[in-house]
Parts: C-alpha cells; sequence; structure tokens
C-alpha cells in the first residue's frame, strides 16, 4: 500500500480492545478516560463493519480508505479525511486492509480495555 504508516512503539504498546472482531482481521490500542475511548485501529484485513449504533463518534483516517456510510450518505474517506457520526445514527463501512483510523467514542465504555 502505497500510503502506509506505521504508528509509532507507544502507540501500538497502549492497551488494547476487547473488540468483538478477529485479532487478524483488526487490532486496536487505546487511551481511555471518563469522558471518552480514543482508539488507534489498524485493519489488517479487509472488512465489512455492518450497520450498528452507539454514542457519538469522531474519526479521522491516516492510511488506508473507508467508505463509510452515515445514515443515508455514504462517501469514501482516505488520509487526512474526518468524519462525525452523531449519536443514534446508523453508521457502516468498507475498510480496505491497511487501513489505520483514529475513532474518539463519546462512551467511555463503548469497548473493554485490556491491559
Amino acid at each position: 500500500m502505497s500510503d502506509a504508516v506505521e504508528l509509532p512503539a507507544f502507540i501500538t504498546a497502549l492497551p488494547g480492545l476487547d473488540i468483538p472482531f478477529p485479532t487478524d482481521v483488526v487490532r486496536a490500542n487505546a487511551v481511555a478516560s471518563a469522558e471518552g475511548l480514543v482508539v488507534f485501529f489498524t485493519f489488517l484485513q479487509d472488512m465489512d463493519l455492518p450497520a450498528h449504533a452507539h454514542g457519538a463518534q469522531w474519526g479521522t483516517v491516516i492510511a488506508g480508505q473507508i467508505e463509510v456510510t452515515i445514515g443515508e450518505e455514504t462517501a469514501i474517506r482516505r488520509p487526512g479525511d474526518s468524519y462525525t457520526i452523531p449519536a443514534g445514527v446508523l453508521p457502516s463501512a468498507r475498510i480496505a486492509a491497511g487501513t489505520r483510523v483514529i475513532d474518539v467514542f463519546e462512551e467511555a465504555d463503548r469497548y473493554a480495555v485490556v491491559r
């Protein structure tokens, strides 16, 4: 992939998350606080993320590409592009292998932190 971005060791050393995806498909490292959850996702394989609901989320693509649907609007997001998902709006996505994103969830307990 031409826009591959490696995350620094201090980020990949952050705690992992208990996420409902196989570890050979997606890797996650997180910074958690009582106010929210910041997640560094690395997608190791192509992934289709079905529509789902949760609190508000903001994300930015740092490598690769995501075709994201937020409500009724679908757009391709590439490095440098951001997206906002309002609470209760159903997002879904097609995520290319090699993609890295930073997602911030308003729900501090969106995923359990694994130390």
